[in-house]
């Protein structure tokens, strides 16, 4: 699950009594890494809603990021949206020229300033994330103010990209809602270090409760021609 890592997660969620013989508690990443590479070291930097850099190398395990929007989580949806609304503002003020892409922003989050910042206010990271489809599709058409901010984003996923490759991660999936069109933003020498996911997280989750089962299934309790995993 995400926010595993916060003070006091693991530790109130070990007091709850469950109704199982065994419980193992990762981050969501941590499971999507060993869904990516199954079970091998590797990387994966996820670009959604949020974002976060992971990796295992010989032992080893490393997080980069991921301490939740709007203080991290760079190049993920929410920081789009946020980037976006901050550049319609200047563009309703005159301090930047009100193209289609932030009046676009404007008209689907409120007619004035008044209505956006009172948006702003109430949306999270799910609502933010909303207008990075929309960041996105002008940055493809050519919007200067969409193309800045998606082009920084993908500066700061090509650092995570070589911080993980630094750490020793033979390989890197770029996995989440806007990896694939995110792949187009990012420089050749950083591209090489991508490879493709071999499986998804509920995969990681299955080689996790394999690690970690200590009781096999009794056969009488198996579903007819059902195989354990």
């Amino acid at each position: 699950m995400a926010g595993i890592d916060r003070k006091g997660a693991r530790e109130a969620l070990m007091n709850v009594t469950y109704p199982f013989q065994d419980v193992a508690f990762e981050s969501n990443a941590n499971v999507a890494c060993l869904g990516a590479h199954r079970g091998r070291d590797g990387g994966i930097v996820v670009l959604g809603t949020g974002s976060i850099g992971f990796a295992t190398a010989k032992g080893r395990e490393l997080r980069i990021g991921g301490y939740g929007f709007p203080i991290s989580d760079e190049a993920s949806g929410a920081d789009f949206g946020l980037q976006a609304v901050r550049l319609a503002l200047r563009a309703h003020d005159g301090r930047i020229s009100p193209r289609p892409f932030l009046l676009e922003v404007i008209e689907k989050l409120g007619s004035d300033p008044v209505a956006l910042v009172a948006w702003a206010e109430q949306a999270t990271a799910t609502d933010f994330a909303s207008l990075a489809p929309v960041a996105l599709s002008y940055a493809e058409a050519g919007d200067p103010f969409a193309e800045e901010i998606v082009a920084e984003g993908a500066r700061q996923a090509a650092v995570v990209i070589r911080s993980l490759v630094e750490f020793g991660a033979p390989r890197i999936s770029l996995l989440g809602g806007l990896a694939s069109r995110m792949v187009q933003w990012l420089s050749p020498d950083v591209v090489h270090f991508l490879s493709p996911p071999e499986a998804d997280a509920v995969a990681g989750a299955l080689l996790l409760a394999r690690r970690k089962g200590s009781v096999p299934i009794e056969p009488s309790r198996q579903r007819k021609g059902a195989q354990i995993c």
